[in-house]
């Protein structure tokens, strides 16, 4: 996302938008369209961020959420095995399998839910990482152009030479 020989970190979040905002609208004012790119990159890898983030959240809430649900279902089943203490050993076995069914749904709800988040997260920065990969094979493949038009920019000037030595 930034220059080899100038290694820099932007912050992620609103000051790491405006960074890319700014680099990409520079670039595109001077005409140079690798820092126009990479300003481009730098806004998308900020919002790569902030969606893993909120996914991140929502798994955590979605835990927590099926948490409280199990400490409530645990809460009714006592109440109900001590008023009804003669047919206790029934009701605390159905509601054992209760509690269980319901913690297993919750805990496989909330991996589901960690995984998705995962995978995007994993595509995102693969996608990423291929937009860098890009971006520095075309920043090669332009220094090699530049090394040829000024390699033929020198065998102008020898030819200049050749033809009116004195001009020099």
């Amino acid at each position: 996302m930034s220059d080899p020989e100038n290694p820099e970190r932007t912050s992620g979040g609103l000051a790491g938008r405006i960074a890319g905002k700014a680099k990409e609208v520079a670039g595109s004012a001077i005409g140079n369209e690798e820092m126009a790119r990479e300003g481009r990159l730098q806004q998308a890898a900020v919002d790569s961020d902030r969606d893993a983030q909120r996914e991140r959240a929502e798994a955590r809430q979605a835990e927590a959420a099926a948490e409280l649900e199990d400490e409530k279902s645990r809460n009714e089943q006592e109440r109900r095995a001590l008023e009804n203490e003669i047919s206790a050993k029934d009701r605390e076995a159905a509601a054992e399998r209760d509690r269980i069914r319901t913690q297993s749904e919750a805990q496989e709800e909330a991996q589901r839910r960690e995984t998705a988040a995962a995978t995007e997260q994993r595509v995102q920065e693969s996608a990423a990482s291929a937009d860098e990969r890009r971006a520095a094979s075309e920043f090669a493949k332009d220094a090699q152009d530049g090394a040829k038009l000024e390699q033929q920019a020198r065998q102008a000037e020898s030819r200049a030479d050749a033809i009116d030595p004195q001009e020099r």
